[in-house]
């Protein structure tokens, strides 16, 4: 048994279970309710990612993905979840482990939570990465302007 009581460790796991629980009901119902939707960020370097090697080269750090209108073959596990995503009319599979996880935001709601690491020192002194979470709680006194529509003619020279 450990000398200390792992807190970051055990938020951790807890909020990477609110993720599953939201994936789950989602996988039940085959659609997002009402005007629900989902930005996740993730490590495309997590060791047990599964995308398209075309994806992790265009992404070789962290890829955001959206849930929102279509996706497919939603399956989720107590590790992580599978999902096929549409990019550009191509229909692509992916398994995103919930430890590669870096945020995962429904802004129709103004829920979020982010996922970072800071190095702790473990049990024998030596510095290790330890799970830092936390909530991002909506801004209430900033300013909302309207949404802008932006051509991408607009940066092409």
């Amino acid at each position: 048994m450990s000398r200390t009581i792992d807190y970051g460790n055990l938020m951790h796991r807890a909020m990477r279970g609110v993720i599953q629980n939201v994936l789950s009901d989602i996988q039940k119902a085959g659609q997002l309710p009402g005007t629900h939707h989902f930005f996740i960020a993730f490590d495309t370097q997590h060791p047990d990612v599964e995308i398209a090697d075309w994806l992790s080269d265009r992404y070789p750090g962290e890829m955001t993905i959206v849930i929102q209108h279509w996706f497919a073959d939603l399956e989720v596990t107590d590790d992580g979840f599978s999902i096929t995503l549409n990019f550009g009319n191509a229909p692509e599979p992916l398994y995103i482990p919930y430890d590669a996880i870096k945020t995962f935001v429904d802004p129709s709601v103004e829920f979020g939570l982010r996922f970072e690491t800071q190095p702790h020192a473990d049990d024998d002194g030596d510095e290790a990465e330890a799970p830092m979470d936390e909530m991002v709680e909506p801004v209430e006194d900033a300013p909302r302007k309207p949404a802008e529509v932006v051509s991408l003619d607009k940066f092409r020279k």
